[in-house]
């Protein structure tokens, strides 16, 4: 058997060769919804968990069957929750039933924010780098940390005496 062996003699010729080689468009992945018209998140945020659903609608918000006005009276955790559809500029397009549990209500309003994300890009893929680039995708790690023996908290020690 003979082996044949080619040489390329500067890198020009490499990319001519690599060049030849026909290179397939990334298909843009399809929408993922159920057999109402939905699409389904988790999002999470310190210890609370949520489960969204978002369809095409008129704005409503709906968290554990209350209005968020009332589930969320702070204007800032209800601006938390909207900065998805702001930053996509789909404000009032989208009806959104979440069930929220763990956590305080600056953790379930994170929750709910990260849920929303997710489920507008399982909706419209295409919104993925704007959601992306907003940072809404990504789940914020932090966590309390555990309280160590021989400590008052997790860090603070006990009030030092000399006498």
């Amino acid at each position: 058997m003979a082996e044949e062996t080619q040489t390329l003699s500067d890198l020009s010729e490499l990319g001519d060769a690599a060049g030849a080689i026909p290179q397939a468009e990334p298909e843009a992945p399809e929408p993922k919804r159920d057999a109402q018209g939905r699409s389904y998140a988790t999002g999470k945020r310190k210890d609370a968990v949520a489960r969204v659903w978002i369809k095409p609608g008129s704005g409503r918000i709906s968290v554990n069957g209350r209005d968020q006005t009332t589930y969320f009276a702070r204007p800032v955790l209800r601006m938390l929750i909207g900065q998805p559809f702001t930053a996509a500029n789909r404000n009032d397009q989208f009806d959104v039933v979440c069930t929220v549990k763990g956590g305080g209500l600056s953790g379930q309003a994170g929750a709910v924010r990260h849920g929303i994300s997710k489920a507008l890009t399982l909706y419209e893929p295409e919104l993925r780098p704007v959601l992306k680039k907003g940072g809404f995708l990504t789940r914020d790690s932090r966590i309390v940390e555990r309280k160590k023996y021989g400590k008052a908290k997790a860090r603070r020690s006990f009030q030092f005496s000399k006498r």
